[in-house]
């Protein structure tokens, strides 16, 4: 075998252009197989993330309450703190509909919410001046918030200068007490990720002039519970209400896991797609091998003559098939690294070249070469040495 493989590199170091050419389709194949794979799993990985960041083991809980079975925030709270052991934290949400004042300015565009304490951790946020809301708020009552970055810069010039102003709010008056970090890092509009406003939500249900707390948000002690902390909720939930119709629990890890399953259907389907090219470069392959058994047919006919077996002629042109797909694999491996570092770079996301995508490229091209060879390769071994041997 040693032998044979020193012959194939001999005879592909003897036609160099031609060689090249017939690796030429495996380096593409390869090559692109490389770079799709790659750059969408890099693409798709920063979409992950960024859904991440919203809060993978957040389950919201939306429930609608009745004169009869009505699920109230003491219940809630009682609840969770009967299992700490799978909550982390969790909060009411009440939604207002107001107008944000301070003299003659307004924003008619900032969200305003009643949240509990936990809010500024299950948004994973931080303080850039003051406090958070804190629990005695709550059980007082207290007419305090924490404002979001715009609301700050845009009222009253800066975060620091918000501190223990006054924004009114539905005509009540609310002491700022906190200002968030900037989260847009391009930069601060109307509307955006940084125009918020967040009260007590004692208070935020009494601007509501509903009463009732339709919405809650908890988080896991681990992404892993996040099953076992729906089937609770559901299970305590249909206690409250014996009624599935009333509530809805939704778990963002269920949508990370679908999401996933499309990642990994995309990334199939474009490896599929550039994997065609590899096809493609295992018939140049197998057109380039009979040529090479054309052109050494007298070889072929003086080895079997001295008494080469047909193993021997057919491993031969195997091995020079797979060596041959083998190099342009490599070569492939290298250019479609390079390349989708480069790609990733100037597309701004992180792709690394994938191992799968390589092992899976390059184990393709062997077999390719090993395929594709094999046709040829019987061919020799099949040639009579006399006829072989008067063939010019």
């Amino acid at each position: 075998m040693l032998q044979s493989f020193k012959m194939a590199i001999k005879s592909i170091l003897g036609n160099k252009m031609r060689s090249f050419l017939t690796m030429l389709g495996i380096i593409i194949g390869v090559a692109s197989v490389i770079i799709l794979v790659s750059i969408v799993n890099g693409y798709m990985s920063t979409v992950v993330d960024s859904f991440a960041d919203m809060g993978v083991n957040q389950i919201s809980v939306n429930v609608i309450n009745l004169p009869s079975r009505s699920l109230d925030a003491d219940d809630t709270y009682e609840f969770f703190e009967e299992n700490r052991d799978l909550y982390a934290r969790m909060t009411p949400v009440v939604n207002v509909s107001a107008v944000v004042k301070h003299g003659n300015d307004s924003l008619d565009s900032t969200n305003v919410g009643g949240y509990s304490e936990d809010y500024l951790g299950i948004r994973g946020y931080e303080l850039a001046a003051g406090r958070n809301l804190q629990y005695s708020d709550m059980i007082s009552r207290q007419k305090v918030c924490v404002a979001g970055f715009y609301v700050a810069h845009e009222l009253f010039g800066s975060a620091e200068n918000a501190l223990g102003q006054t924004l009114k709010i539905s005509g009540d008056a609310y002491k700022i007490v906190g200002v968030v970090q900037q989260q847009d890092e391009d930069e601060l509009e109307e509307g955006g990720s940084d125009d918020f406003v967040w009260i007590p939500y004692v208070t935020a249900t009494k601007l509501t002039r509903n009463g009732s707390i339709s919405n809650y948000i908890f988080t896991s002690n681990s992404v892993d519970d996040t099953d076992r902390c729906r089937s609770q909720l559901e299970a305590f939930l249909y206690e409250t209400f014996q009624n599935e119709d009333l509530y809805h629990v939704n778990a963002n890890s269920e949508l990370l896991d679908t999401l996933n399953e499309q990642i990994g259907m995309m990334s199939g389907m474009l490896g599929g797609i550039a994997g065609i090219s590899l096809l493609v470069a295992g018939v140049g392959v197998m057109n380039i091998m009979l040529v090479s058994v054309t052109e050494r047919t007298r070889e072929i006919g003086i080895r079997k003559a001295l008494g080469a077996r047909r193993s021997v002629i057919m491993q031969q042109f195997v091995i020079e098939a797979a060596v041959t797909s083998s190099i342009g694999g490599i070569i492939g491996i290298v250019i479609g690294s390079i390349a989708t570092v480069a790609l990733g770079n100037a597309m701004g996301i992180d792709a690394p070249p994938t191992f799968g995508a390589i092992l899976i490229s390059f184990t393709v091209s062997v077999g390719i070469g090993l395929l594709f060879g094999y046709m040829p390769a019987s061919r020799a071994a099949k040639l009579n040495p006399i006829d072989a041997l008067r063939s010019e």
